[in-house]
């Protein structure tokens, strides 16, 4: 009669396998992550790359963007053409946009703030505008009626054309465009940023092109992290997708094979540094590379710290949004 018992111990316990942190480690004293001995390569690189991160001072008192100048303010309810058209930046503007020079606006920090010119309204959208979507594509169509006693008109080689397109190729219209702030993470952590807000007619939410002259804006550091090949099984981080909390999810670069796909952190009080770690195929592989979101826990929010890719040494970029 102890079968029962017995059954839902162990169903507990692969539940709470299930729930636990995909690849995660326990920290060890420092703040970086325990001694696996699978992933030695990528603990010894992982100390390298942030005892390397030598930022100049700009990185803490300037305005160092680390994601694009284009920003979503809210849930904008893509449509699949709607997204595309976003991504693409197709735009026509339906609504006046002055081109006068404006006030200095403020960038609001975690740790202070900034004051830095910005541009236009005219000259944001000429940043936002990249171009104009294909001409539609014609889809099929009935043919058109016979005349009494006249020929029948065959169809061109694509059939007979009518009704609506079969590819997205509608650009997003401004209506509106007004002053305002958009978050954007930055080398101090997230920011209130002056920006102009497009509102677009097909969207739920404004667009937001950041406002701060070109002048005003600094670029990341030259990472400084010996310039050698990748230790074996380590991969390293593409892009930032999120963070949320003490969680953190980034893009590993794969190859098409490899499996096991493992995140690893070495957490400091100055730096983060992430990366991967995989089983490489021992066959014939296709030479591709995949782009593998993974999600770790950090000790303590990120805040300003830098997130750094164990190979390259260079700071995370937020992935568009």
């Amino acid at each position: 009669m102890r079968r029962p018992l017995v059954l839902l111990s162990l169903s507990l316990l692969m539940l709470a396998a299930g729930c636990a942190q995909a690849g995660s480690t326990p920290a060890a004293p420092g703040g970086a992550t325990s001694p696996d001995h699978r992933w030695e390569g990528f603990s010894q690189r992982a100390t390298e790359t942030a005892e390397a991160w030598r930022p100049d001072p700009t990185w803490t008192h300037g305005y160092v963007p680390l994601e694009g100048p284009t920003v979503l303010t809210g849930d904008p309810r893509f449509t699949p053409d709607t997204e595309l058209a976003y991504q693409a930046g197709w735009y026509r503007a339906q609504a006046p946009l002055p081109g006068g020079r404006e006030a200095d606006g403020t960038i609001r920090f975690p740790d202070g703030t900034l004051t830095v010119p910005l541009v236009s309204a005219a000259e944001a959208y000429r940043g936002l505008d990249q171009g104009d979507p294909p001409p539609c594509e014609e889809g099929p169509q009935s043919p058109p009626p016979r005349t009494k006693g006249g020929p029948m008109i065959e169809p061109g080689p694509d059939g007979w054309v009518t009704g609506p397109p079969q590819s997205a190729c509608t650009p997003l219209t401004v209506t509106a465009v007004r002053l305002g702030t958009a978050p954007v993470r930055t080398s101090r952590g997230e920011a209130q940023v002056p920006a102009w807000l497009f509102t677009v007619r097909e969207l739920a939410a404004p667009v937001a092109r950041v406002a701060v002259a070109p002048q005003a804006t600094e670029a990341a550091p030259e990472p400084r992290t010996p310039q050698r090949g990748a230790p074996d099984g380590v991969v390293g981080a593409q892009d930032l997708q999120m963070v949320e909390g003490l969680r953190v999810t980034y893009r590993l670069g794969v190859g098409a094979c490899d499996t096991d796909i493992t995140p690893l952190v070495q957490e400091r009080d100055d730096v983060v540094v992430v990366g991967g770690g995989v089983t490489r195929a021992s066959g014939i592989c296709t030479e591709q590379l995949k782009l593998a979101p993974v999600t770790v826990t950090l000790k303590a929010p990120l805040g300003a710290r830098p997130l750094l890719d164990v190979l390259t040494g260079a700071p995370l970029r937020l992935a568009a949004r």
